[in-house]
């Protein structure tokens, strides 16, 4: 029964891989693969085939603990949907204002900030801004927003695919060395693992090698020679509102604010950006876009259009795909130092056992960051090892976690969100962009063991 879950995630991950081929949206087998995993995790529970185990690392039988193993059957799946969808709220908050901003043309103010049309400078351009916003408001906000601002200046799709994916690499570098920056951080930073000071001293450096390593190779490849052809009928349309940079600042303003909220209140980030989102909303129901303005077109700049053009269907890939993960974690697999594990947790002890050196663990879990979602694998990073906050070990799981990713599509927030928005697909990016990310990856991280094991001999 074990290996019919383990054979139904293979399934329903390469039904997600091979979207294109099979013209079949990857939402679909996201939710089905989900759904069918605990499905069977369930059914086998109350047979006593398999036992269960929660965040808190206790596992459940059935047949020796009834009720009491049911109710921890229950808390376990509660405890998942829960994570799920502080993410999933936090992605809706901020894909909301995005649009809000959109549709007051907020971006025009950074479409004219951008001022070239060398498909190169365009390049580092975008590239730097990723970086950087990404450290502010978080790799996925960032991508949002800079694929948002390419479609304004790109028209041609295939020239915006390769810009959305090196946004990609560079927005997953910038989101490794701030502790709001990604996912998987900001995990490390609340447990506790990491300081924003350390994870800022420690791992700058090689996520700037990582971002800078691929964009460099890249500005001499074909895509990015010449110059970008303008539409100018569309140019003239897109005008901006009197609405447009007040938008502009409080949406990004109000993005930042998360983490002050966060920081003074100790609440998760999503409850920062529902008073975000709501912040921004209030504003846009009030604020005047155009001169002459009246009640018959104050629809075409209300949050309720804004919410209509979210990508819903990229939110249910992203509950199908962390429910999948989750159904794995909460497995029992095997039995490590007389405890029982879940899956993803038994594959890392495995790891651990097979190649002694944690570095080279860790590189691979950077590796497997790309294939199998990072939060579950940082969550069973900190399961597994015992470190002081500030470790060594701590910050190059931050920097492989968090860069990883940018080698598949789907191996970070940040991809699933370019993929989702641009269409890209899975086996183009496979074949033009993989080798550069891997090269990027490899870059930061061998920078990041010559100052730390070499140059400095940290712990």
């Amino acid at each position: 029964m074990t290996s019919i879950i383990i054979l139904i995630f293979v399934i329903g991950y390469l039904s997600i891989t091979l979207e294109h081929p099979l013209k079949l949206d990857k939402t679909v087998p996201a939710l089905i693969m989900a759904s069918l995993i605990w499905a069977v995790l369930a059914i086998g529970f109350t047979n006593g085939w398999f036992d269960v185990i929660n965040s808190e690392e206790q596992a459940f039988n059935f047949l020796s603990g009834g009720e009491a193993a049911m109710e921890g059957f229950e808390g376990a799946l509660l405890h998942h949907l829960g994570k799920t969808a502080e993410i999933l709220i936090f992605l809706i908050g901020a894909m909301t204002i995005v649009e809000i901003i959109d549709l007051h043309r907020g971006f025009e103010i950074l479409k004219s900030a951008v001022r070239t049309k060398s498909k190169r400078k365009l390049l580092w351009i975008i590239g730097i801004l990723a970086f950087f916003l990404s450290a502010i408001i978080d790799n996925l906000t960032a991508t949002i927003v800079l694929i948002t601002l390419l479609r304004k200046l790109i028209h041609k799709r295939e020239d915006r695919l390769w810009y959305a994916a090196l946004v990609v690499i560079a927005a997953n570098a910038g989101g490794a060395w701030s502790p709001i920056g990604d996912v998987t951080t900001t995990m490390l930073w609340i447990a506790k693992l990491v300081s924003a000071g350390g994870l800022i001293e420690f791992v700058v450096l090689p996520a700037i090698v990582c971002f800078v390593v691929p964009f460099a190779i890249a500005s001499y490849m074909p895509a990015f020679r010449g110059t970008i052809s303008v539409d100018a009928r569309e140019d003239k349309d897109e005008e901006k509102l009197l609405s447009s940079k007040t938008m502009l600042f409080l949406g990004l303003g109000m993005i930042i604010s998360v983490p002050i909220f966060k920081t003074l209140t100790h609440l998760p980030p999503y409850m920062g950006m529902m008073l975000a989102l709501g912040v921004v909303w209030l504003v846009s129901e009030y604020i005047h876009p155009e001169e002459d303005f009246s009640k018959e077109r104050r629809h075409l700049y209300s949050a309720h259009k804004a919410l209509s053009r979210i990508e819903i269907s990229s939110i249910l890939f992203f509950l199908g795909i962390l429910m999948a993960v989750a159904g794995l974690e909460s497995l029992v697999y095997g039995v490590v130092n007389g405890e029982e594990v879940g899956t993803l947790r038994y594959l890392a002890e495995v790891l651990q056992q097979t190649i002694p050196n944690q570095d080279v663990v860790i590189l691979l879990l950077g590796v497997l960051s790309a294939i199998i979602d990072n939060v579950p694998l940082v969550a069973a990073s900190m399961g597994m090892y015992d470190m002081p906050i500030d470790s060594v070990l701590w910050h190059f799981i931050a920097y492989s976690a968090g860069t990883g990713g940018s080698m598949l599509i789907i191996g970070s927030a940040a991809g699933v969100a370019a993929m989702g928005m641009e269409r890209i697909d899975f086996i183009w990016y496979l074949k033009k962009i993989t080798w550069l990310a891997f090269l990027g990856f490899i870059a930061g991280a061998g920078v990041f063991l010559l100052f730390e094991r070499v140059l400095f001999h940290h712990t």
